[in-house]
Formats: structure tokens, sequence, C-alpha cells
């Protein structure tokens, strides 16, 4: 008799071969990030108007807080698709699921960050958490050998998001120290789990999956650029520096495109402590990327005289993020293939790119500084990056 997985044209999930030959992002996962260019676009709109209307640290801290539910989320999704993407009809059904989850937290970024009303983007959360418990559950039955690892990831995730929802409650005040609690209770879940049986990874696959959320935040700062533009087109009386800051935006953002995919990071993945890095500083990489566009969309204020934000601070909104991303990026990746000179150059540059906030032309500044950075990459890059099979981690397929 046919088992019931055959009778529902269901597959059993089962690990992944971490050494799968041309292993590369499925068009689910393509499809799934989708939704994530709406829900950090809300939450990098949302920092610019608070930033434009001088609420410059409350921004920062309500654009903190959903951003980790939006990059935590994915996260997830990513490390769980590596090690047990088996593409059937129920695990599609449940990723979607997910998406719907992201969706509605997206809905509920604006009364979140503006009021500091979490109802409507904890449910959207917690929905998308409960579906991958589902996930976890499915693993646990099919693959005895992490059993104990997905039951440990069933139980823990579910414990939180009965604690997100009870987090409702709470008085006001308690409300940031509350979050952090459990902020730092889901990122203790996966070092928790993991201990029981190391779950499998493709550190090529997981490289090419960062490189494309990397893709999706820088996408914000193009917006903003491309917002620059029209606001030139409309505003005959600003035009100048409004194309200005058009130009030095594209020239930001495609420098720190440059600068991320410099060098390969597939080889920063291969051992849990590794991976946990890898994993979570990239939080600081996406959250800077993101914020970019906000620092973009003031600048546009700024010189449109739509905003009454000190220079020093407006300039800042962009000028910091920018300086974040590049550091963080030289830490993570870049300062291990890399020669003394570009490790000299590039923080130091990093840092003299927040300090231009001080100057009359922030975003001209930062875009000088960004192109040195790079021609600096160009130039001292080392010789075995040459090599013709060391391919950006977006098109490595080993």
């Amino acid at each position: 008799m046919p088992s019931l997985l055959s009778r529902l044209d269901l597959l059993p999930i089962r690990p992944r071969d971490k050494h799968e030959g041309g292993r590369v992002a499925s068009s689910l996962e393509l499809f799934f990030d989708l939704v994530f260019v709406i829900a950090v676009g809300l939450a990098a709109t949302n920092l610019h108007e608070l930033e434009s209307e001088h609420h410059i640290w409350v921004g920062v801290g309500a654009y903190i807080m959903v951003f980790f539910a939006i990059w935590w989320a994915w996260m997830n999704f990513t490390w769980f698709a590596t090690a047990f993407d088996n593409d059937d009809w129920l695990y599609r059904f449940t990723t979607i699921v997910q998406m719907g989850g992201v969706l509605v937290l997206a809905a509920g970024v604006p009364a979140a960050m503006q009021h500091g009303d979490f109802t409507i983007a904890t449910y959207g959360y917690v929905i998308m958490r409960l579906a991958m418990v589902s996930q976890w559950i499915r693993v646990a039955v099919n693959s005895p050998e992490y059993r104990a690892t997905a039951l440990r990831y069933a139980g823990g995730i579910t414990l939180v998001q009965i604690a997100w929802v009870l987090r409702l409650a709470l008085p006001e005040s308690y409300g940031v120290a509350s979050f952090i609690v459990l902020a730092m209770a889901e990122v203790a879940v996966p070092i928790w789990a993991e201990q029981k049986n190391l779950t499998p990874w493709h550190n090529h696959h997981i490289a090419e999956r960062y490189g494309l959320f990397t893709l999706v935040v820088l996408g914000e700062g193009l917006l903003g650029s491309a917002n620059a533009i029209i606001g030139a087109l409309q505003d005959a009386e600003h035009v100048f520096p409004l194309v200005v800051l058009a130009g030095c935006g594209l020239v930001i953002t495609a420098g720190m495109w440059w600068i991320y995919f410099a060098v390969p990071q597939h080889d920063h993945i291969e051992n849990l402590r590794q991976s946990l890095t890898f994993g979570y500083a990239h939080s600081i990489v996406f959250a800077a990327a993101g914020a970019v566009s906000a620092g973009i969309e003031v600048a546009v204020a700024v010189r449109s005289g739509e905003t009454e934000l000190p220079s020093i601070e407006a300039g800042a909104t962009l000028t910091v993020p920018v300086a974040v991303f590049v550091l963080a990026v030289w830490a993570l990746a870049i300062r291990r293939h890399v020669g003394r000179t570009a490790n000299t150059i590039i923080p130091i540059f990093g840092v003299l790119i927040g300090l231009c906030a001080v100057l009359p032309w922030p975003e001209v500044a930062t875009s000088v500084l960004v192109v040195v950075i790079v021609a600096t990459l160009v130039v001292t890059r080392r010789p075995a990056a040459h090599r013709p099979h060391a391919t950006p981690p977006t098109l490595d397929r080993r």
C-alpha cells in the first residue's frame, strides 16, 4: 500500500547534501525575498519621516526594533532552506504563509514606528515564526538524526512567540526592555538547538542568499536617488542640488555594492562559530544599508527646503549608515582577503565617511571617499582573487 506521504504527494524533509554541486537560490527563495522589499521599504520610509521631523533617536530606535523582526524572519527561513528545502507543495504552502506574515508585519510598521504600537507587527511576526515551527516538526518526523535538534527549535520558537504576544499586555514603559530580552531569547534559540546536532548548510548557497538580500536593501538606496531625480524635475528652484544628490546617491549605493561583493564570503562559514558570526553580524550590514535610503530621502528634503533639520544631523542620517556598512563589511569579510594597505585605508576612510556629516555637502564628500575605498580594493586586491575560478558569491556554482 502507498504510504501516507505518497498519497498526499508529499516528500519527506531530509537534510540536503552540504556539498551539493550547482546549488543556487531557488525561484521560491527569490519569490520569498520580494515581500521583504516591501517591509524594508516601509521601515526606511518611516525612518526618513521621523528623522525629517527631528525625531532622529526615536526613529533609529524604532527602526532597529522593526528591522530585527524583518531580518530574523528572513534569516531563519534562509538557514532552514539551505538544510532542508524539499520543494514539495506543503513546503511551498508553508513558505507562502510566512510571506503572508511578512506582509502583516509590513502593514504594522507605520503604527510601530510612528506610535509605538507593535500589535499588528507582532501578529505578523508570530505568523511567520509559527509557520517555521511547523517546518521543524516535519523535520522531527522525517529525519530521525535531527529529531532532537528540530524539537529544540520548535519548542524554543513556540515559547518565545507566546512571550511576544504576552508582551503586548505590558505597560508601555516596559516596551524597550522587554523587546531586548525577547530579541536575545530569539537569538539564543539556534545557539541552544544546534548544540545537539549541527544541521547542514551549503556555504556557497548561504553566501549567495546573503548577497541577494544585500541587493534588496541596497535597492532602497537606488529608490532614494530616483526620488531625488523626480524632485529635481518638479522643483526648478532646487534642480541643481537635487541632481547632484541623485548622482551621489547612485555612486554611494554602487560603491556599497562593489565593497560588499569585492571578496568571496563562502569561506567565512565553515563551522558553527563562523556561521553564527556571519549570520548575526550581517544584521548590522543589512540595517545600515536599509537606513542609507532614509538618509538620501532626508537629504532630498533638506535640498528641497522641506525640513528644518539642522545640517549636521541631516548629514549624519546618510553618512553614519554608510560608515557603519563599510566598517561592518570590512571587519566581517574584507580584512582577511586584503593586505596591510587596504586594511589601513578602508577603516580610516570608513570613519571619515561618518564625520562627513559636518561638511556643507556631506553626500559629495561621502561619494568621494566611497570611490577611494573601491579604488583601493581594485588596486590592492591580492593576485589570487584574479584567478578565473574566483567568482563573486552570487555567481559561484561549485
